[in-house]
């Protein structure tokens, strides 16, 4: 007769490695939020600061005032800002533009429509931004030519 097989004790498993600081995948991690971070601190480093334009109107004539077109304009007449505000019983006594400017030498040109007068008056302020956030201009209108 043959003898019965014996059952074999299963092999001994191989040792696994230590779990440590080199398989964890944690480093992985964080060394791509690094780079992530470092990429967008050099992203907002380089980003233009955001400036305010504020624009006080002083003198007469003011109320009677129904639209103000802005436009911000560089040196090569490319436009960085326009925008737009109606009124419906004339402007506040001051108008705040936000934008994000370089630094230099800008144009401002403000088209103001006045009610009752046709063409559309034109102011035009040299801005020269410099470290500061705000831009501070008064503003009057010119006589009405008759």
């Amino acid at each position: 007769m043959a003898e019965a097989p014996t059952p074999e004790a299963p092999a001994p498993a191989p040792d696994k490695p230590r779990p440590g600081w080199r398989t964890h995948p944690l480093p992985k991690r964080l060394a791509l939020i690094a780079i992530v971070a470092v990429g967008l601190w050099l992203w907002k480093a380089t980003d233009l600061p955001e400036r305010q334009l504020i624009f006080q109107f002083t003198g007469d004539g003011w109320s009677s005032v129904r639209a103000v077109d802005l436009q911000v304009v560089d040196d090569e007449e490319h436009i960085l800002k326009r925008e737009e505000l109606f009124f419906a019983n004339g402007p506040p006594p001051e108008v705040t533009f936000k934008m994000r400017l370089p630094e230099g030498t800008v144009r401002a040109l403000l088209f103001v429509k006045v009610e009752g007068r046709e063409p559309r008056v034109r102011l035009e302020e040299r801005l020269t931004v410099g470290e500061g956030e705000a831009i501070v201009r008064q503003l009057r209108l010119p006589a009405a030519s008759r």
